[in-house]
């Protein structure tokens, strides 16, 4: 089997798609459908910087959607590091959610 090269401009949509993969456990809902992913960097060495919120300063599951967004981003081809900041700056609002995240939530 060949495997092709990696291409660092197919690096955002792989991103995007393993962030599709981490789940909010509170909600059943993608951390990217619930639209928690506020910034997200990656630099010509790969080093991948993203700034993300939380639905609540008080989520139980914090540190768990935190270390699942560290371990996904690092699992894609390409990437060489991943710094995960929190902000609360914005805060988050059901406004952030996707139209699939609205359906499953019944919202």
């Amino acid at each position: 089997m060949m495997t092709r090269p990696f291409e660092p401009a197919a690096l955002p949509g792989a991103l995007t798609a393993a962030m599709t993969q981490v789940y909010d456990p509170e909600f059943g809902v993608s951390i990217h459908d619930l639209g928690l992913i506020q910034d997200c960097s990656i630099d010509a060495t790969g080093a991948v910087r993203i700034t993300m919120t939380l639905t609540s300063r008080y989520c139980p599951a914090g540190e768990v959607i935190l270390e699942g967004v560290k371990s996904a981003a690092e699992a894609v081809p390409g990437v060489s590091s991943v710094e995960v900041s929190l902000t609360w700056d914005p805060a988050w609002t059901p406004d952030r959610l996707t139209p699939a995240a609205r359906e499953q939530l019944g919202w």
